[in-house]
């Protein structure tokens, strides 16, 4: 107390102008969609409405949804984000204004390099030019490419899996890891992974060290501002100095092989199609952009998939017959017969529909628009609640049951495109959307060839997911050989 009689009264008038100035910084963007008149729950000073995060983002979605309609406002901090699921005006935003409004999604501040050179964090004409370059690498003619590759990993993983002693109860994700990490990344970085047989190459170690980044670190540099400053005062790197280094060393290593053979005749790989459009800077970004993009999405489709089909018997006893009615086993099959497996694309959609692994879209609105008759102001983030759309009653009926036939060539046409989006929608959707499914059809192909896979007593029933939107538990189910 004494200490506080001892402030002069120009030092409380500093402390006051400071606070309230501090003060006005948390709230001063709060007015905005009250001023546009958009409803929303109330924000608290600095940290928005994030703190309704603690109950699960899919609840506070839902309770938003129901309480405010198809448009709503919250704050991630200060910034504002608007919600929108509303079809009509998901067309808008996602495809009629992308180019002209909506082109470019929102660049965090812990985005840095080599993020910020990717496809997904390019701008306007930069994003254009880029995505001009990568596009040829996911066309018909390149998967194909592709494709011995692909059943080149799924074959080694066979055999690994063939000499592993299953548990009754396997933790799915894990299993299937080095799957996705060996195929992804053997295409990025143009190199011969295998952490199906040796998870301890340098390669391997460097590619999981990106892929586990301090959450906490991403946090606070999200949340609180002037933390970059701060992160760069303490020299404090969200991915280390050295493994940006080391990849950085294996793109030009690439690239002078790439310039010394360009009339030999080479493995395919994607990244030696990027070497003649983009910079060595940005051909780093799309290599790891297409790990991060590519191994934790690739892995936990399967995964969520596989459980589905646990969960489904009648489901995967069909997938059963068509794999072994159109792929027996140790029959070689073609690109065109897994691309044409069309069952499996009503599982893989319908899996996608039930648990989408990219939960909310997001686009940044570069000038003040009207759509709809609704004003969105220039600086707004607009998001698109993904996983209530694909379970909205309006769009789907029986929404919680896990029904493939939607996807049937007889039922596709009822299916509102603006209500299912599991990569994306519009000019700047999952460039590798088709490489992707290619990946994943392949091992579940040759996997359920050989087995099937059942819940055990560790199996989680019904999914539970953190505010994070990460299952609470590891996703554990049994694989059992199938008799011949």
């Amino acid at each position: 107390m004494f200490v506080f009689m001892c402030f002069s009264a120009t030092t409380w008038t500093i402390l006051v102008l400071f606070s309230t100035l501090l003060l006005l910084y948390g709230i001063w963007p709060y007015r905005l969609f009250r001023k546009n008149g958009i409803p929303g729950p109330m924000p608290l000073p600095f940290i928005g409405t994030m703190w309704n995060l603690l109950k699960g983002n899919m609840v506070f979605d839902r309770e938003c949804q129901s309480k405010y309609g198809d448009v709503w406002g919250v704050f991630e901090g200060r910034t504002p984000v608007l919600m929108v699921s509303d079809p009509g005006m998901i067309k808008t935003i996602l495809v009629k204004e992308c180019y002209s409004v909506f082109t470019n999604h929102r660049v965090r501040v812990f985005m840095l390099s080599p993020w910020l050179t990717s496809v997904f964090s390019a701008k306007d004409e930069t994003w254009k030019r880029m995505r001009t370059s990568i596009s040829p690498c996911f066309t018909s003619g390149r998967l194909r490419q592709a494709f011995p590759i692909i059943a080149r990993y799924a074959d080694r993983f066979i055999a690994k899996l063939e000499q592993t002693k299953l548990e009754d109860s396997t933790d799915i994700k894990k299993l299937f890891g080095p799957y996705s990490l060996d195929v992804i990344a053997s295409s990025s970085f143009s190199v011969d992974a295998d952490s199906i047989n040796n998870p301890d190459d340098p390669f391997i170690i460097n590619i999981k060290k990106v892929l586990n980044l301090n959450f906490w670190l991403l946090l606070i540099k999200n949340v609180l501002p002037f933390s970059s400053y701060l992160f760069e005062f303490l020299h404090i790197d969200i991915i280390p100095r050295s493994i940006v280094d080391y990849f950085f060393n294996l793109i030009k290593q690439l690239k002078a092989q790439h310039d010394q053979s360009v009339n030999t005749s080479r493995p395919f790989r994607y990244s030696q199609l990027l070497l003649t459009g983009l910079t060595e800077q940005e051909i780093l970004s799309q290599s790891v952009l297409f790990i991060f993009g590519g191994y934790d999405t690739t892995t936990i489709t399967i995964t969520y998939l596989l459980y589905n089909l646990a969960i489904n018997p009648d489901v995967l006893q069909i997938l059963h017959s068509e794999i072994d009615s159109n792929f027996p086993k140790d029959t070689p099959f073609s690109y065109e017969d897994l691309v044409g497996f069309q069952y499996l694309d009503q599982v893989l959609n319908e899996s996608q529909r039930l648990i989408p692994t990219a939960p909310a879209l997001e686009r940044f609105c570069k000038k003040t628009v009207q759509i709809h008759g609704l004003t969105i102001p220039e600086g707004t983030v607009v998001a698109v609640p993904v996983h209530l759309l694909h379970k909205d009653p309006r769009f789907w009926s029986s929404p919680e049951e896990f029904r493939p036939e939607r996807f049937s060539k007889d039922n596709i046409e009822e299916v509102n495109p603006y209500a299912f989006m599991p990569f994306g929608l519009g000019p700047r959707n999952c460039i590798g959307m088709r490489y992707a499914i290619l990946v994943m059809k392949m091992i579940l192909v040759r996997v359920l060839q050989s087995y099937t896979v059942e819940t055990c007593k560790d199996t989680m029933i019904p999914l539970e997911f953190d505010w994070k939107l990460q299952p609470t538990k590891q996703i554990k189910l049994r694989l059992v050989p199938r008799q011949k």
